[in-house]
């Protein structure tokens, strides 16, 4: 299954391209090539021809992306882009895919990480899932703030949620948790959770009442700018492989908003990239 980001991607990034683009803009240049125009002949001037693929059910290489637009192009995919930020040579972009029913569901959502080499595009990883209903406390999978702020709190903030990622997600330091996430306002975008660190305790007790088995394994990527940061991580729900993207607002030293995409990992792939 092919998992780009769709025609309403450039549209709302406002981005302007100059001649030395950024990877944001990089990546902007190519899915407008790609995604917009539906232009297989234009994607060399974008795209490595040994384009790196991690969707596990999408032949790597540039021709596979060639060969999927006209089909793309008759089933209308469509996509609303929530957040698009960058870090170093990797891009994010958070958003909703409508017309794709032919990958799985009518309406999905999805995290896609391009990396940029050599001034095109030359490797992406994806997590993807149906959209379900708002949680208790009334918010969506993708609902929130998008603006990005500080900059100069980067660094910082990438180490705050690596350290929530090793000790909380991967250790299972639950004790720990106040000093990572704010006792204040912690907004949560997750279906089954609420908002507050009483409601992630609570959906948490509710799981385990359910007989679902959290595990997270290992941090693959660490990926942020400004107050947005994005955790690639790999592990097991209920004793299924699952990859596991979340993201995290950060104000004030403090985690303060999260959502996250969950897709179980398959067993065989369309190329021997792996998941991550």
């Amino acid at each position: 299954m092919l998992r780009f980001i769709a025609p309403a991607l450039l549209l709302s990034a406002g981005l302007a391209f100059a001649d030395d683009k950024t990877p944001a803009e990089i990546v902007g240049a190519g899915l407008q090539a790609a995604f917009v125009d539906f232009d297989a002949a234009a994607l060399p001037a974008y795209f490595h021809e040994d384009y790196i693929q991690h969707n596990p059910g999408v032949p790597t290489g540039l021709a596979a992306v060639q060969g999927f637009l006209p089909k793309l192009k008759d089933m209308g995919l469509a996509a609303d882009v929530h957040r698009f930020f960058a870090d170093g040579d990797l891009v994010v972009v958070h958003s909703t895919y409508t017309n794709a029913q032919a990958f799985d569901s009518e309406t999905m959502v999805a995290f896609d990480i391009f990396r940029v080499a050599d001034g095109k595009i030359a490797e992406h990883w994806d997590n993807l899932m149906p959209v379900t209903p708002p949680n208790p406390s009334g918010r969506t999978l993708v609902d929130g703030p998008t603006e990005i702020t500080d900059l100069k709190k980067t660094e910082a903030n990438k180490a705050l949620v690596r350290g929530f990622a090793e000790r909380i997600l991967k250790g299972g330091e639950f004790d720990a948790l106040p000093e990572f996430i704010s006792t204040e306002m912690y907004h949560q975008h997750n279906s089954q959770i609420a908002d507050g660190l009483d409601g992630l305790a609570a959906g948490f007790a509710s799981l385990a009442e359910a007989g679902v088995v959290i595990k997270y394994d290992t941090i693959h990527k660490v990926i942020g700018q400004g107050n947005f940061v994005l955790v690639m991580s790999e592990g097991a729900l209920s004793g299924e492989p699952t990859a596991y993207y979340d993201l995290f607002r950060v104000a004030d030293g403090k985690i303060v908003e999260h959502w996250d995409v969950i897709q179980e990992i398959p067993a065989k792939m369309a190329h021997q990239n792996g998941k991550f």
